[in-house]
């Protein structure tokens, strides 16, 4: 179908009255001029020829504008109608509009409402906004794609710095240009005398004695260059350390940087990373049950001897627990024990049991010491072990005293009234056991209180009524 054809068909529909006038301009006022009817049909439509990508919608007219509307544009076009219906007098704004076209075409067109009084029509001139809405998603893509990049190289790094902290080979990544030092590890902070975020950033000279930063960069260059692995004999200027410096050279997206690794003249850390390993060893097959916790009793590591007392499959079982979990007397014992190794360093031979997570429990005397982690933090590390075999000698002593004293009381028998016999064992009785809980907690009777059950006023008076105290000694 011709142009012309078209402009005949429009204009027999009654939408452009004039064909030599009306119709050119409006073909040129925007890129699609849609007429509609006062009932809501197409009656009349014009592509500027200068669109292509609107192709050829003359089968819109005669059918409803809506059926060619997305569904939100439909709400979005029938309140803008239904406003300036309501006011006539009311200057529409623009109004974009998404149209669909043969199932699967969308495209978005810029409206501007114009109203024919003559047969209540309505006349939208459109933009279409194709182009835009292109560059738009371009640039969402785009920005999309940058933000994936930045959340890679976000984990590319910190892989790296995990990578360099975990390395026990002390590592320096130097900047040959500024000879600065760009990263380093923990491992060469601790050879330097310092942390790794006082040297980061700084010259690598000024970590030694007696080196200009052009001489070592030279010399840097020249032992990196020769095939042999060659060493630079240096002082570490806060600690006065011995040191050899091995340099490489590597390039990183067209810099060139130089890796240093760094060894004790000594070998000390050779022999400190030797002995670590021989501690972890035995860490791991001990046969004593070894705990290591944070200030306040989480369980932060454990060994094999430990699972096993406490009936756990795995670490994971018990790690962020309390170890008051594991402990007969609970928190009584835990913060006995950790209260005296944080005053005195240590707490020696410390007798409770422990409670398994299927409910079995075993004697073990606990021996607790007080670490400082690599970032100042203080925890504390016990060592528990199985009494178990020295408690059937225990059982046959506490038997044979049971069996005398029940003979004293027996021998009794007679002599006094029923009453006074039973006050009498009674009072025997509690005394015992205040004094094992005043032996037990190291003579903290505010812990040993708490371990009886007792408020501190009442085991006073009753350290006083058994004569385990006087009056001069508690004032």
């Amino acid at each position: 179908m011709t142009r012309e054809t078209r402009k005949s068909e429009r204009l027999r529909a009654g939408a452009l009255p004039d064909p030599t006038g009306v119709e050119n301009i409006v073909e040129q006022a925007g890129d699609l001029a849609v007429y509609i009817s006062a009932d809501g049909e197409v009656a009349g439509i014009s592509v500027n020829p200068d669109c292509p990508s609107l192709g050829c919608l003359d089968h819109w007219v005669g059918r409803p504008f809506e059926n060619f509307l997305t569904v939100e544009s439909k709400d979005k076009f029938d309140r803008r109608v239904a406003k300036m219906q309501a006011d006539p007098d009311v200057t529409p704004r623009a109004l974009e509009l998404n149209h669909v076209d043969n199932a699967t075409w969308e495209f978005p067109i810029r409206y501007t409402l114009h109203r024919v009084y003559e047969g209540g029509g309505m006349l939208l001139l459109g933009r279409d906004m194709q182009p835009i809405a292109e560059v738009q998603q371009r640039l969402v893509a785009e920005q999309t794609a940058r933000e994936r990049d930045q959340q890679r190289l976000r984990g590319e790094q910190t892989f790296y710095h995990v990578v360099l902290e975990a390395s026990e080979t002390p590592l320096i990544l130097v900047e040959p240009e500024k000879g600065r030092i760009r990263d380093l590890n923990s491992a060469a902070a601790v050879l330097l005398g310092t942390t790794p975020e006082t040297l980061s950033g700084s010259s690598l000279a000024q970590a030694f004695d007696g080196r200009k930063r052009e001489e070592l960069i030279e010399a840097m260059r020249s032992a990196a260059g020769s095939r042999e692995a060659r060493g630079i004999d240096l002082v570490a200027r806060r600690n006065e350390r011995d040191l050899k410096l091995y340099p490489e050279f590597f390039r990183a997206a067209g810099e060139l940087f130089i890796l240093c690794r760094v060894r004790p003249v000594d070998g000390e850390a050779g022999d400190s990373i030797e002995v670590a390993q021989v501690m972890g060893a035995l860490f791991a097959a001990a046969s004593d049950a070894i705990v290591i916790t944070d200030g306040k009793g989480v369980i932060r590591d454990a060994n094999e001897a430990f699972l096993t007392i406490a009936d756990a499959a795995q670490l994971r079982d018990v790690r962020d627990t309390n170890l008051a979990d594991f402990l007969v007397r609970g928190a009584v014992d835990t913060k006995l024990m950790l209260e005296t190794a944080s005053k005195q360093g240590r707490l020696r031979a410390y007798a409770t049991q422990i409670a398994s997570v299927v409910g079995t429990r075993a004697s073990v005397e606990a021996s607790v010491t007080r670490l400082r982690d690599p970032s100042g933090d203080f925890g504390y590390g016990f060592i528990l072990r199985n009494t178990a075999l020295s408690e059937g000698a225990d059982a046959e002593v506490t038997s044979v005293v049971s069996e005398e004293a029940m003979k004293n009381v027996m021998d009794l028998v007679g002599t006094a009234s029923l009453k006074e016999l039973v006050s009498a064992t009674s009072d025997v009785i509690e005394k015992l056991c205040i004094e094992t809980a005043v032996q037990l907690t190291g003579n903290n009777r505010v812990a040993a209180a708490e371990m009886l059950g007792l408020s501190r006023q009442s085991l006073y008076v009753k350290l006083r009524k058994h004569g385990l105290i006087n009056a001069t000694a508690d004032e």
